[in-house]
């Protein structure tokens, strides 16, 4: 296996990201944000294939506790490694990459939603220093890939210093 890249998705990225992550709905959301400003889609790269993404959201947070609490905090959203590719550390690359572009940009802190019942997702945050932050649980919604309703999970908040 060659080396991993960590880069900016660009539109060109979408078939390839498609093919090997499918979402083609929620990619092409998200580049359109993307070419507004409003948001960074990252992409890990293995011998030219898409294994992983993660997106920064910019804008402010959809959910009102988040926004309430966390007014300006960019959100580390949407963290994936392709399934034949897990277990190898492209997660924590793309979150430190993720934090480097934020901490480049002039923010101080990034927070992200982890579900509940994702134990395994929670402990790989704290290890990376984030916390928990004081307040409750808060309903978070994501984009599905379709036409049908979002998906609500039960999140706790994890905030981190950059």
């Amino acid at each position: 296996m060659g080396d991993l890249q960590i880069r900016e998705a660009r539109s060109t990225d979408l078939p390839a990201l498609t093919q090997a992550m499918g979402q083609q709905l929620f990619f092409a959301d998200r580049l359109s944000r993307q070419d507004q400003g409003l948001g960074r889609l990252l992409t890990a790269w293995q011998d030219s294939h898409p294994v992983g993404v993660v997106y920064l959201w910019l804008e402010p947070a959809e959910e009102p506790e988040i926004r309430e609490h966390l007014l300006d905090t960019p959100l580390l959203t949407h963290l994936e490694t392709h399934a034949a590719h897990r277990a190898r550390g492209i997660g924590t690359r793309l979150i430190k990459a993720g934090e480097k572009w934020l901490y480049a940009k002039g923010y101080d802190r990034v927070a992200l939603a982890v579900d509940v019942n994702n134990v395994r997702a929670a402990r790989l945050y704290a290890r990376l220093g984030y916390r928990e932050w004081p307040y409750s649980t808060v309903e978070c919604m994501s984009l599905t890939d379709g036409d049908g309703p979002r998906n609500i999970e039960i999140c706790h908040i994890m905030v981190k210093p950059l």
